[in-house]
C-alpha cells in the first residue's frame, strides 16, 4: 500500500481526544477553524519547513515524513533529535529523540503521547534502531516533557491505531461526556454534543 494513504499521525490524537471529532475530521472531511487552531497554525509557523540544522552536538531534522508498513500509519513529526549517548551506554553513539511542539500546558496528554509513540515506531521500523523516549515541548509552560515509550504506552498506541482504522468503515461515535473538552472543540457547532444527547435522552 501507499504509505500516503496509511492513517496520519495527527488523526491519532484526534482519535484520542474525541472518536466522534475523529469521525467527522478523517471520515466525513468536516474541518473548521477556531482560535485554538489559529494559534497552534501561527506557533508551527517557524517549523513548518523542512531542514537539518545542528545546536552543539545535537543534530534537528525538522519536518520529517515518516510511516509503518506494519501499523499503516504515517505522518509528519515536528523533529527528530540526534544526540550523543552517555558515554557509559551500550546502545551506540547517537540516540534518536522525536520532537512535537503543541501550544497548549504540559500536562498527562495521552493524545499527544499516543501521536509521538506511534512516530517512534515508525522511526524504528525506517532506522531499526530502539527509540527509550520522546519529548513534547508545550508553548504555554516554554517546557518539554519527556515521554517515555514503555511496553504499556506502546501496547496502548497501537490499539488505539487499530480502533481508529477499524473506526473508519463503522458508524459515527456518540457525543462524548467532557464539557471542557467540548467547549474547546472547533467542531461543536457541527457535532452538537449537548443537543444530540438532550435528543437521545
Amino acid at each position: 500500500m501507499n504509505p500516503e494513504n496509511y492513517l496520519p499521525l495527527s488523526y491519532l490524537n484526534a482519535w484520542e481526544y474525541c472518536s466522534r471529532r475523529f469521525y467527522f475530521e478523517y471520515v466525513l472531511g468536516e474541518m473548521v477553524e477556531n482560535e485554538h487552531i489559529v494559534l497552534g497554525t501561527h506557533l508551527h509557523r517557524n517549523i513548518n519547513e523542512a531542514g537539518v540544522m545542528q545546536e552543539g552536538d545535537t543534530i534537528i531534522h525538522q519536518q520529517q515524513w515518516v510511516w509503518s508498513d506494519r501499523l499503516q500509519v504515517s505522518g509528519v513529526i515536528d523533529a527528530v533529535e540526534e544526540r550523543e549517548y552517555d558515554a557509559s551506554s551500550p546502545l551506540g553513539n547517537r540516540q534518536i529523540i522525536p520532537l512535537e511542539y503543541k501550544k497548549g500546558k504540559m500536562g498527562r496528554h495521552l493524545s499527544d503521547h499516543f501521536q509521538l509513540c506511534a512516530a517512534a515506531l515508525c522511526l524504528e521500523e525506517r532506522t531499526g534502531k530502539a527509540i527509550a523516549y520522546g519529548e513534547i515541548f508545550y508553548h504555554a509552560n516554554r517546557r518539554r516533557q519527556r515521554v517515555e515509550f514503555s511496553p504499556q504506552l506502546r501496547q496502548m498506541t497501537e490499539a488505539a491505531i487499530r480502533a481508529a482504522q477499524m473506526a473508519e468503515t463503522g458508524p459515527m461515535p456518540p457525543p462524548i461526556d467532557h464539557k471542557t473538552k467540548c467547549q474547546a472543540c472547533s467542531l461543536q457547532n457541527i457535532c452538537l454534543p449537548m443537543e444530540v444527547k438532550q435528543l437521545r435522552s
